[in-house]
């Protein structure tokens, strides 16, 4: 009998790529399987915020009720992360017995890591009681293998360059590559303000049920509160969700739109939308730790995503020293991510990650070098994030703050011990560095 690992580490080896792009040899196992879903699906594509998006969709959706499932990726720090059943992690034996039925099912056929544990986290929570079913697509949208399940409700968050070597180099070819999850006839929401006009183009072909923002719905607020409206309902009043970050409100206004768009199968009333927007969580996306130093936490790795980190970070207020714990892949865009970052951090702990795609800690620390303006900023390099962590910690003074960014392995390092309370002058604790 495999155990989770096990399963993982064969997944890790069956494939020669690490992705493969397009839907044939997955679909073929998935028909094998009998794969398939008697309750509304809900698919998540976009550049940032479909793990946002996701989270809020599954809070509402609890909150009212709905036994809920959600896969989404990557994980921080445990593999069942990215399966969740009734708003808790998928028991492990549960997904052992999914991988055995996938393993079984696709024969000569060769999947990558990402097919793989896809379609073992669909089979369970196809086994699964629920009354709702949430994808977050990993890559781009038409060719993942997300892309197996039709959804009978599609919602596009922001649309930006990223993976540009596999999606293209254009918002308008990346646009195109996440309108793929769009179905005829089914509602396709769009929460990015000014969307390429390949997403517009493609939804018009297929017949898709077009909700722009701005046109089918809206959303308005000021310091204290936000509504919403669009087609035929309203919601007034709101606090603000519990997801903190200045982008959270286009996230919400998407869930709205998705919620309503699919009010006949799934009535939400207007108190779980705000019980479930005040109570969601999401660690690692612009999470605020208190403390002395305050330490945020924040999965940002890509330009985009950065600029949304340093906006959020200047509306914090003022801090003496700010110190950035950063660790990211090599494939990503990193002169910008840095340039962006550096009026902003004041000194740099770059750190080391535990996969090959990592830029080395010693290729940040040269690449922030080619692009900083600051003469005052310091900056060293670590093997790991939690000695990188401990070492901020031990330099700041209680009234600074560090930021963790970079990648999911960058902040699920930190998390590897549980969430840290730090202190100025000590490492953070429970965690040997």
């Amino acid at each position: 009998m495999k155990t989770l690992e096990d399963w993982l580490a064969h997944c890790e080896h069956l494939h020669p790529t690490t992705i493969e792009l397009g839907l044939e040899r997955v679909r073929t196992v998935a028909e094998r399987m009998g794969l398939r879903f008697d309750v509304p699906v809900f698919t998540v594509a976009g550049t940032n915020g479909k793990g946002s998006t996701c989270a809020m969709l599954e809070a509402i959706l609890g909150e009212a009720g709905f036994r809920t499932g959600v896969f989404t990726s990557p994980h921080l720090v445990r593999f069942e992360e990215r399966c969740r059943i009734r708003g808790v992690p998928a028991d492990a034996a549960d997904l052992v017995a999914a991988f055995a039925r996938v393993e079984s099912a696709r024969a000569e056929i060769s999947l990558t890591y990402f097919e793989f544990t896809t379609l073992a986290i669909l089979d369970a929570l196809a086994q699964a009681p629920l009354d709702a079913v949430v994808l977050e697509v990993g890559l781009g949208g038409r060719l993942d293998a997300v892309n197996i399940i039709d959804t009978d409700c599609a919602i596009l968050t922001s649309i930006d360059i990223d993976h540009a070597e596999l999606l293209g180099d254009t918002r308008e070819k990346i646009g195109f590559e996440k309108a793929g999850i769009m179905r005829p006839g089914k509602p396709a929401i769009v929460s990015d303000p000014v969307p390429p006009q390949s997403v517009i183009d493609h939804a018009e072909a297929i017949g898709a049920d077009l909700w722009l923002l701005g046109r089918d719905f809206n959303y308005e607020g000021d310091k204290q509160q936000w509504g919403w409206a669009g087609r035929g309902r309203r919601y007034a009043g709101l606090a603000y969700p519990a997801l903190r970050g200045a982008n959270q409100l286009l996230n919400a206004s998407g869930v709205l739109a998705a919620l309503t768009a699919l009010r006949a199968q799934l009535p939400v009333t207007a108190q779980a939308v705000r019980t479930g927007l005040a109570m969601v969580e999401l660690p690692g996306r612009f999470q605020v730790v208190p403390g002395q130093p305050a330490l945020v936490l924040d999965v940002a790795h890509n330009p985009h995503a950065v600029a949304a980190l340093a906006l959020n970070l200047d509306n914090m207020g003022f801090y003496p020293t700010t110190h950035a714990v950063v660790g990211a892949m090599a494939d990503k865009d990193l002169a910008p991510m840095l340039a962006r970052m550096d009026p902003v951090i004041d000194r740099w702990y770059f750190t080391d990650l535990p996969t090959s795609r990592a830029a080395s800690a010693a290729q940040l620390q040269a690449d922030w070098q080619a692009v900083t303006h600051r003469k005052d900023a310091a900056s060293a390099t670590f093997a790991n994030p939690i000695a990188a962590l401990d070492a901020a910690a031990v330099a700041a003074t209680p009234a600074d703050r560090i930021v963790v960014f970079g990648s999911f392995y960058t902040v699920g390092g930190v998390l590897a011990h549980g969430v840290p309370r730090l202190q100025a002058g000590q490492p953070a604790p429970d965690a040997g560095s």
